[in-house]
């Protein structure tokens, strides 16, 4: 099935950015925003598959040159758009090609990306990049998609610059309710005073998530449910996407490079990370293994367990 929301004529070409007019409706990737839309177009390339192989998707996807939160810095793309892309990927797959009713609950695993310092090159116009999706491990609960894992190579204009993937659950509204029911989905208080912006390769205030702690490498998670990123929409938990952010955030203080760039990305999430209590977030740099790189393991723990980690390699020079 070709599914592909595209346009062709004389008014795409004077763009000059190739036949693309629209984005994917906004619910297929749980975005109330369609500024925060990634994803332009799909198609299933499974038929050209021998059988029992995993299903295969094209998935076409555009980063702007401007965002509110994510903006290029030093000559590159923000690498979290890629991960956002990931997800979004996922999400639009559920829906549209494995027939996930909305109203059910993600619930995400893992996240992971490695990709070259040139996919996320800054070039004239915004970057259009195409996401050739595997889906395997897919799971249904009667017949209803119960979760997945799937797997990504991402090309721009034709060549393979990143690998990425991740896996997640899906629980019914019922499920969900039972679950999570009665969790708040706004803060009351202001959150602790943000470390300098420009020590974490923000120029915002309200764009950083980290407030300091008597410990080195050991910051207060900054949560602030009127985001308009993170919280697009009401949710009852720290999204994933915020926690990695967080966890650049403390790589790039812990490594004192606000500037590093992250190519290298394996996320785990273990449980729900909530709104109402303190989370920390705390950063180990470990040896790396290139002049020009920089590793660093981060996690984050609430009331004493452990609610994600992240392991982050992050290049620069």
């Amino acid at each position: 099935m070709l599914t592909s929301f595209e346009g062709t004529g004389n008014e795409a070409a004077a763009l000059g950015s190739g036949p693309l007019l629209a984005t994917v409706p906004r619910g297929y990737v749980h975005r109330a925003s369609v500024a925060e839309v990634l994803l332009t177009g799909w198609e299933s390339d499974t038929a050209a598959a021998a059988p029992g192989a995993p299903e295969r998707f094209t998935v076409r996807a555009q980063w702007p040159r401007s965002h509110a939160l994510f903006a290029p810095a030093h000559g590159h793309q923000d690498p979290l758009l890629l991960v956002e892309t990931i997800r979004q990927t996922g999400s639009l797959l559920s829906h549209a090609e494995y027939g996930l009713p909305f109203g059910h609950q993600f619930v995400m695993w893992d996240i992971s990306f490695t990709a070259l310092p040139s996919a996320f090159a800054v070039g004239p116009r915004p970057t259009d990049v195409e996401l050739r999706a595997e889906c395997a491990n897919v799971v249904r609960r009667g017949r209803t998609l119960a979760g997945m894992r799937y797997g990504v190579t991402v090309l721009r204009d034709g060549l393979p610059v990143a690998t990425g993937g991740a896996r997640f659950s899906c629980a019914s509204p019922a499920a969900h309710r039972r679950l999570r029911g009665g969790r708040p989905t706004t803060v009351a208080q202001r959150p602790p005073v943000p470390v300098g912006a420009a020590r974490v390769g923000h120029t915002d205030p309200d764009n950083v998530l980290l407030a300091a702690t008597p410990r080195e490498n050991l910051w207060t998670l900054r949560v602030d449910t009127d985001h308009p990123v993170f919280f697009d929409h009401p949710v009852d938990h720290v999204p994933g996407m915020m926690l990695i952010e967080a966890a650049r955030q403390a790589a790039r203080a812990a490594v004192g490079r606000p500037d590093a760039l992250l190519v290298d990305l394996r996320s785990e999430f273990t449980r729900y990370a909530e709104l109402d209590a303190p989370c920390l977030i705390e950063a180990r740099v470990l040896r790396p293994e290139t002049p020009r790189e920089l590793r660093v393991d981060v996690w984050g723990t609430q009331e004493g367990e452990r609610v994600f980690t992240a392991e982050l390699r992050l290049a620069h020079g």
